[in-house]
């Protein structure tokens, strides 16, 4: 067997769980090697959730998503300024709106004491008006101090670039085709762009978790997409709407239908929650937008549905055992599965790493190394800066006073800088998650051709080779003359 290349460990799937795993896997003394198949990573359920850091008082006591979900919310807190996370620690409400529902907030308040949650209180009608003056039909509501909304593909790239700074290698565009095993043991990937030799394997890939652990030989579990949709509003809806998190009672299915905000000041509503055969289909629906409007009603009959802006959906990974699926496979040396990882993945998604990386790090027995570089640089959006900042900016580089996106105020210099950091841009909505260009009021209408010109120069290829997002999603084709041939 010829390899292209030799990792001690190869993480598959680039969403927050497996760049979080990357991060911690390099603190040790270990050659690790992520794939992600899309042309970017955090495209898949990374891109599109409710961005909540959840506080921990909804999962079963003593399951793994307890457990790691108050552990990752503590670990977010310390990682905020580390990595210079996006995060707005709003907390978070649970509002009833019967006196059922009231004896539900009970419900989960003892069981987030029970797992560990701090600062855990039932508030009255009039304190939840003091907080959101909104929420006119509640009776009163859980409230959970240490919660709050991050940007969470913005984390991803902060674990990823982190992980890249200490030695680690993401490769894109790469995807799983099957494993090179001895003995029953994984001793190499085999992907699209050759084989690569391997003495442990993590498998973090999302809704496609289940598959990549029978390819290895682990038919333990399975995964079914949990389709979940959701409404965008504009940043003039705030006042109109909530200024934190704010749940429903939930269900036994899901947390609910929620009215939140973001950590760049939009606010949305949703997600339903709808199983489905496909793991591919994101597609919004009618009936799924009704659903959400109508829920999200129960909560603020007066919804300013004029300041909608966006619809989207995202799947999450519902396990067939019902909880996540972390650690060594039951069937395969050297696999460990990261799997199942819906509602509160995004907040346990430290933790998970943690235990992951903790556990590869035993039985290799590999150090942790010395020199580890913890911190990433500080960074500032030129919308943020002083005038004086700004001014700066552009003396140090003029392409920071030439303003692309005018709905957020993005220059080509930011989008230069995102194009050719670590883990950089590849895509026009690569360049959005990184930079906001394209998030605004017209969604890039204005910017979105400039956009694909910068992309083409920086990256040296033609427009119709830049894509939207994931692979053949070319947005241009080559002009052709009358005669047949390009012009």
């Amino acid at each position: 067997m010829e390899f292209v290349k030799s990792a001690d460990v190869v993480v598959i799937g680039g969403g927050i769980v497996g760049t979080a795993v990357l991060r911690e896997l390099s603190k040790y003394d270990l050659k690790c090697v992520l794939l992600e198949k899309e042309p970017d990573i955090a495209i898949g359920t990374t891109k599109a959730n409710s961005a909540i850091l959840h506080a921990g008082f909804d999962a079963p006591t003593g399951s793994l998503k307890a457990i790691t979900n108050v552990r990752g919310n503590a670990l977010y807190h310390e990682l905020q300024n580390e990595l210079d996370l996006d995060i707005k620690w709003t907390g978070s409400l649970v509002a009833a709106t019967t006196d059922e529902e009231m004896q539900t907030l009970q419900e989960l308040l003892q069981r987030g004491k029970k797992n560990g949650v701090e600062g855990l209180q039932i508030l009255s009608k009039e304190e939840v008006l003091e907080q959101e003056p909104n929420l006119t039909t509640v009776k009163g509501a859980l409230w959970a101090p240490s919660a709050g909304v991050c940007w969470p593909f913005g984390a991803a790239i902060a674990f990823a670039q982190c992980a890249v700074q200490n030695g680690a290698e993401v490769i894109r565009d790469c995807k799983v085709l099957g494993f090179v095993k001895e003995d029953g043991k994984i001793t190499g990937v085999e992907t699209n762009k050759g084989t690569i030799a391997a003495k442990y394997v993590v498998n973090a890939a999302g809704v496609y978790a289940d598959e990549i652990a029978k390819l290895a030989g682990d038919d333990t579990f399975t995964i079914t997409p949990r389709k979940g949709e959701y409404i965008l509003f504009d940043k003039t809806a705030c006042s109109s709407l909530v200024y934190g998190v704010v749940f429903p009672t939930p269900t036994k299915k899901s947390k609910g239908i929620l009215v939140c905000t973001t950590t760049h000041g939009n606010t949305f509503i949703g997600p339903n929650a709808n199983e489905q055969d496909s793991k591919e289909d994101k597609a919004v629906t009618t009936a799924g937008m009704n659903e959400i409007i109508a829920s999200a009603k129960k909560l603020i009959p007066n919804l300013p549905m004029g300041a909608a802006i966006t619809e989207f959906a995202g799947l999450r990974a519902v396990s067939s055992t019902g909880d996540f699926v972390l650690g060594p496979s039951e069937k395969v040396e050297g696999l460990y599965n990261a799997a199942g990882m819906q509602s509160p993945g995004l907040t346990a998604a430290p933790a998970v790493g943690e235990l992951i990386a903790n556990e590869i790090a035993r039985v290799s027995g590999a150090a942790k190394k010395a020199d580890f570089k913890a911190a990433l640089p500080k960074h500032k959006a030129f919308n943020h800066m002083t005038a004086d900042e700004k001014a700066a900016k552009i003396a140090e580089d003029n392409l920071y006073g030439r303003v692309i996106c005018r709905c957020e105020t993005v220059t080509e210099g930011e989008i230069v800088e995102a194009i050719n950091s670590p883990v950089g841009a590849r895509t026009v909505d690569g360049v959005k998650r990184r930079t906001r260009a394209g998030m605004g009021r017209c969604q890039g209408g204005f910017c979105g051709p400039r956009v694909t010109q910068i992309l083409a120069r920086e990256l040296n290829i033609s427009v119709p080779e830049v894509l939207k997002e994931r692979t053949d999603s070319n947005m241009f084709y080559e002009k052709y003359s009358a005669d047949g041939g390009e012009e």
